[in-house]
């Protein structure tokens, strides 16, 4: 899928809905969407049990806190983009706080071009992520894979007898033999002898 094509959902975690109308314009749906908004740290936390988001923009202050542990947490332990808004007197020490754990920060007020830009760092650093689920989700499967197979090598050699280092080429050599990947045959032996 181009980049161009893709959409991307936002959280904005705002005291007050003059961020949420700056942004109206700056959005379009056909990028952008959903884009839903919360007005403390708390609704943020109970939204982000309930759905994921790609970007989660904090405007610092909230009512509850700064917002500076919200954005790491997220950024910490979610798959989200986390940019936070903070006043500019303030600005490198948040930084400070905050960029190891990858998040973004913007010191306030921020111009129109400036947010253009920034959502195109948000966009590359998602798609990043993005990259890292896939590679992650590969290996799990390769393990899961592992486990099978060991699993049923091991129904071998306590059903039929076969020796450690013959179990393994038994399956490999079926499996060649029929045209499959090692997994399905693997699946077979399980169903067969359990």
């Amino acid at each position: 899928m181009s980049l161009k094509e893709r959409t991307y959902s936002i959280l904005i975690v705002s005291a007050t809905d003059v961020l949420t109308s700056a942004f109206a314009g700056l959005l379009p749906e056909t990028r952008y969407s959903p884009v839903h908004a919360v007005s403390s740290i708390n609704a943020a936390r109970r939204t982000l049990t309930e759905k994921t988001y790609d970007f989660i923009i904090i405007n610092a202050p909230l009512h509850d806190d700064m917002g500076v542990r919200l954005a790491i947490d997220i950024s910490s332990s979610k798959q989200s983009v986390v940019l936070l808004l903070v006043k500019s007197d303030i600005h490198n020490e948040i930084h400070d706080q905050a960029a190891e754990y990858g998040v973004f920060t913007l010191s306030k007020p921020i111009s129109k071009a400036t947010m253009t830009y920034a959502f195109s760092w948000l966009e590359s650093a998602r798609e990043r992520l993005r990259q890292f689920e896939k590679k992650s989700l590969s290996i799990e499967e390769k393990m899961a894979e592992i486990r099978l197979v060991n699993k049923a090598k091991w129904i071998l050699i306590s059903q039929l007898s076969m020796s450690e280092p013959e179990s393994p080429r038994y399956i490999e050599n079926q499996a060649m033999d029929r045209c499959v990947p090692s997994r399905p045959f693997a699946e077979e032996i399980i169903r067969t002898y359990s």
